[in-house]
């Protein structure tokens, strides 16, 4: 809000109290005296000016509030400071609960209500009219604490969603060009480290065939062993699995990357740090691959050292290569793409951190890159310390006792000893505030302590003697009930119905007690009717608005759960796109290439593998330079099937959602079209409906039968969800149960799809 807000509420109470003091003793022709308008003038002007900058210092604006009001209170007549000490007293406690945790805020409200407690009965002793104005204070109090704290929850919720749209949006964008950088680097990986290490093994071997034949033997091996492993990561590329799967340590991972350069000949010492899993690990991992392929393929031979420090605020990782021997023949230079620098650095940015390279002093090279470490990111305080400051303050409203001493005009206290019926009205309302906190963790708990403190108000009343409106302690009782029918209405109509009914039967009964008891010349019949047709109207009403409240927050929810499911649909779609036109080039190109150089190495021409060899290299490279080329023709729309779970599980995660994918071996890899789109869709209902738990989706075969399971997805049982995935799986012959703990099994029978499409063929 702006500065012209935070002025407007504390002008109207500056008006409002105008009015009743001095303006209602100025109609009746009663003057105050010059003194009392100055007094207030002065004690108005301070609690405006601390209301209007309560937004900055909100327990401060409080504190000064309610010690301005109490100053003023004694040399000023009765309702001098009425607006002022209650309403402004309520605007700062609403204040507080917005801008301060929940803990300072009820702190903040009990001193203030102890504070005004301990001088009321300094000052005026503890009749019945004074109980019962602090009981109705105390509410005002509770209800504006209770009022700022939900506004509060509220807000961060309303952020929190906003926050969540932004971030798929953002995703939305980034997923397609994400997917592409990735393809292109694991691309780039495979031929810088696989192709490229059977061309340098193979050349070797063809230039020493005269004098070491054996070596021969050795490169053909090498060169069908990696072309199979070449293989299988074209294809891990093409379909990245969405679980995530249990693997060694990095540090593990390092070492045996610098084992696989030292069996190429090189000569590598490393000494590596542990390092934890994350994007940490993964960017030092592509770093070190890059650096150590770039030394086997310029500098065979050379002296190679890797450093990877892992410490407290950076990462530091090192390569550094001396500069080869003399005679050495580079039988990779040539074959890059000019693509390493750039992945490189991208590697490093996208997990926070720098890479340079450069030559040595003497001859050598070395590329040395800094990430973050184990505290890159300041951990944030469970409260910031002003909020510790405000609460000392808040406690320091209690010890104010020069403040009573302090007022020109105390009252005759009162000498009474029985207990008044405002303490205990103030007990009831207190009781029944403290059960309100616990209205959405037990309802109908709270609902039954709520109805049972209702009929305890007119024994308080007998009890404490009570003489005034017969019909104010019922009132508040009722408005207790009524707030919680606004806040947790009832969920299903004949539950509402029930609950009407309680509520009216016991209020009836306690105010109709009320009422006769005091004695009254109705006949008993009318008040009864009476007091049961403004029960009912009143419950009634409160119970509509909250389902009316409820339906209301449930239609923002559903358009929100829509909007995020549209964008994560159109993010994966998009960037299915993308791997499907890239995989394609892999398919008629790359995969064709390196078939045929296994397939010479296993025939044993060794001049032949090297070509393929080249020929695969060449061909990735040619298949790099199409991958920045983004969009598809409108021939080309690919939908996802399950091959794009890893899409869907990276972009929910970067969403802020904990979800894991996993599928067993006995899933194929190509399902029936029909199972296969059905199951997607299905899965991507699925976690669309899930919430902030950590949701489970696990994909089995058994007996030709696809099954999906999915966990912690409390609102799979809602009607929409259900009746979407029942159409889909009524579909293909297949079921759909529930079980508890929102728990979801879907079985897709795979003989169904296979026979509709045979007989399509």
């Amino acid at each position: 809000m702006n500065r012209t807000d935070d002025r407007l509420v504390p002008a109207l109470l500056l008006c409002a109290q105008a009015v009743v003091w001095p303006g209602v003793p100025l109609v009746r022709g009663a003057v105050p005296p010059a003194s009392a308008l100055l007094t207030a003038t002065l004690v108005a002007g301070v609690v405006v000016a601390a209301l209007v900058l309560r937004r900055t210092r909100p327990v401060a604006a409080l504190i000064v509030v309610a010690a301005a009001c109490a100053l003023g209170a004694g040399p000023l007549p009765a309702g001098a400071m009425a607006v002022l000490g209650t309403a402004g007293a309520a605007l700062a406690v609403f204040t507080v609960a917005i801008g301060r945790d929940a803990f300072t805020a009820v702190l903040c409200v009990t001193a203030l209500a102890l504070w005004q407690l301990g001088q009321g009965i300094s000052l005026h002793g503890l009749s019945e009219r004074d109980g019962l104005d602090m009981a109705l204070t105390a509410v005002l109090y509770a209800a504006s604490c209770g009022a700022g704290l939900f506004t509060r929850r509220a807000r961060r919720a309303r952020q929190a969603a906003g926050r969540l749209l932004e971030r798929a949006e953002t995703e939305r964008h980034r997923l397609p060009a994400a997917e592409r950088r990735r393809m292109e680097r694991e691309l780039h990986d495979i031929s810088a480290h696989h192709l490229t290490a059977v061309v340098v093994t193979v050349g070797a071997a063809l230039g020493l065939r005269d004098r070491r034949p054996e070596l021969a033997a050795e490169a053909l091996e090498f060169a069908a062993g990696t072309g199979h492993e070449v293989v299988r990561a074209l294809g891990a590329v093409r379909a990245p699995a969405p679980s995530r799967a249990e693997s060694s340590p990095p540090e593990e991972q390092l070492r045996d990357l610098v084992a696989g350069f030292r069996r190429l000949g090189q000569r590598v010492d490393c000494e590596i740090d542990p390092l934890p899993d994350g994007a940490v690990a993964e960017a030092a991992y592509g770093i070190v691959r890059e650096a150590l392929t770039n030394v086997a393929r310029y500098a065979p031979g050379a002296h190679t050292t890797l450093l990877c420090r892992y410490g407290e605020t950076r990462t530091e990782i090192a390569v550094t290569s001396t500069a080869p021997p003399a005679g050495a023949v580079a039988h990779g230079a040539g074959l890059g793409g000019g693509r390493g620098q750039g992945l490189l650095r991208s590697r490093a940015r996208e997990a926070g951190g720098t890479v340079h390279s450069g030559p040595t002093a003497d001859g050598g090279w070395e590329v040395r890159a800094v990430l973050p470490g184990r505290t890159a990111t300041a951990v944030e305080p469970s409260a910031p310390r002003s909020y510790r400051v405000a609460q000392v303050a808040a406690a320091g409203l209690i010890l104010q006792p020069l403040l009573p001493a302090l007022i020109i005009r105390p009252d005759e206290i009162s000498s009474g000893t029985e207990v008044s019926a405002g303490v205990f009205f103030a007990l009831l309302a207190a009781g029944q505030a403290m059960t309100l906190l616990w209205l959405r963790r037990a309802p109908r708990t709270a609902y039954a302590m709520l109805l049972g403190l209702a009929l305890l108000w007119p024994v308080a009343m007998a009890v404490g003697n009570y003489r005034g409106p017969v019909f104010l302690p019922s009132a508040l009782s009722l408005l207790a009930t009524c707030v919680a029918l606004v806040m947790v209405p009832a969920r299903s109509a004949a539950y509402r119905s029930t609950t009407v009914l309680l509520v009216v039967l016991v209020h009836t009964a306690a105010a109709a007690t009320a009422v006769l008891a005091r004695g009254t010349t109705t006949p008993t019949w009318t008040v009864i009717v009476g007091i049961t047709a403004g029960v009912a109207l009143t419950a009634t009403a409160a119970q509509l608005a909250g389902v009316r409240r409820t339906r209301h927050r449930q239609a923002g929810d559903r358009a929100h759960d829509e909007r995020l499911a549209a964008w994560t649909e159109e993010a994966v779609r998009d960037a299915w796109i993308e791997r499907h036109r890239i995989a394609a080039g892999l398919e008629g190109t790359v995969f064709a290439r390196t078939a045929d150089m296994v397939a010479e190495a296993e025939a044993g021409r060794l001049d032949a593998t090297a070509a393929r060899a080249r020929e695969a290299l060449a061909a990735m490279r040619a298949l790099l330079d199409t991958v920045p080329q983004s969009g598809t023709g409108p021939e080309l729309r690919p939908q996802p099937t399950l091959q794009a779970l890893d899409l869907l599980a990276h972009h929910l995660r970067a969403t802020g959602r904990d979800i894991d994918i996993r599928l067993t071996d006995r899933v194929p890899r190509h399902l029936p079209t029909a199972v296969d789109l059905a199951a997607y869709h299905a899965a991507e209902t699925l976690l669309a409906a899930g919430g902030e738990e950590p949701s489970l989706l696990e994909l089995d075969l058994e007996t030709d039968t696809l099954t999906l399971t999915a966990t912690g997805i409390p609102r799979a049982a809602n009607t929409a969800v259900r009746e979407g995935l029942t159409a889909r799986a009524a579909a293909l012959g297949g079921t759909l149960t529930s079980g508890p703990g929102g728990t979801v099994h879907l079985r897709l029978p795979l003989t169904t799809a296979r026979d509709d499409e045979e007989g399509q063929r």
